[in-house]
């Protein structure tokens, strides 16, 4: 008997005006958050339920620079463990020793299958960014939307999201407070479906 799909969750923090991190793609306006670490609290739980990583190159890119993973790749495992991340991008993406990290190019459509058998059932995380979550809807294979809204506006950088989701697609299924973060919950209908 097959493995049911995974579950496709986007999980992230976003400004009040709906960025994912700031024109020099830092995520350094979080973590000035008074609270961040009481919202992230609640990651270890979500890991436990997560089998396989997506992310952007710019992100990946971002988390190697932020956490100094060159010089110390054990850090990965520490942060995300063993399992594996698939991250897309056009240029070639450092390793780190200890992780499975599976750099790809091309369309989400493309990688899916590989991202399924993975995930052997269980859920995917989509860390960012919006663009790939994007693609991810654009192909149907987005389920959830959790979002936690900080107290920060920047006024412009990378967007949460940019896409067209109308409320067809998007049903609010919880509402939460963690400290300073309005934290929400959606629902994705699969395209043509509501």
């Amino acid at each position: 008997m097959a493995a049911a799909p995974p579950r496709v969750v986007f999980q992230t923090a976003t400004t009040l005006d709906g960025y994912l991190a700031d024109d020099q793609d830092s995520l350094e306006w979080l973590f000035a958050v008074p609270g961040a670490d009481q919202a992230e609290a609640g990651i270890d739980d979500f890991l436990a339920q997560v089998s396989v990583i997506v992310m952007g190159s710019t992100t990946f890119e971002w988390v190697v620079a932020h956490e100094k993973l060159r010089e110390h790749p054990e850090r990965w495992t520490a942060m995300y463990g063993a399992r594996p991340t698939f991250v897309f991008s056009t240029r070639p993406q450092p390793e780190l020793g200890g992780s499975d990290i599976r750099a790809r190019s091309g369309a989400v459509r493309d990688v899916w299958a590989e991202i399924e058998d993975a995930a052997q059932g269980g859920l995917v995380w989509l860390v960012g960014g919006g663009d790939l979550v994007g693609q991810f809807a654009d192909a149907g294979r987005l389920d959830e939307v959790r979002v936690s809204i900080a107290p920060v506006t920047l006024g412009g950088g990378r967007p949460l999201l940019p896409r067209r989701l109308d409320s067809t697609r998007l049903r609010l299924e919880s509402v939460g407070r963690t400290g300073q973060f309005a934290e929400l919950v959606y629902s994705v209908a699969p395209l043509g479906g509501t």
